[in-house]
């Protein structure tokens, strides 16, 4: 049965309601301080916050890599091919 008011945040909460329609605690989780958090992605107890500064903001630059080989033939049959057919246009 919905309550009147949220037990966890007091808000009014409408007749026939499934949730909060402020904390979003609900029947299912007990109308709990689970409901308020759950589903976030929010770091838990077991987040290393120094190695995620190392990760994301290190001096390691990442270099790109040069163009594969396959891609330099390509390019020069494609150069060849527009200069014989330009060549053939002229004639």
């Amino acid at each position: 049965m919905t309550p009147e008011s949220c037990p966890h945040c007091g808000a009014d909460i409408p007749p026939r309601a499934k949730v909060c329609p402020e904390c979003g605690a609900d029947e299912a989780t007990g109308w709990s301080e689970e409901a308020r958090a759950s589903g976030l992605d929010l770091p838990d107890d077991s987040f290393d916050y120094g190695d995620f500064v190392d990760r994301e903001f290190s001096d390691k630059k990442i270099r790109p890599r040069g163009v594969k080989w396959h891609w330099w033939v390509v390019a020069l049959a494609l150069a060849f091919l527009f200069l014989f057919g330009f060549l053939l246009v002229r004639r």
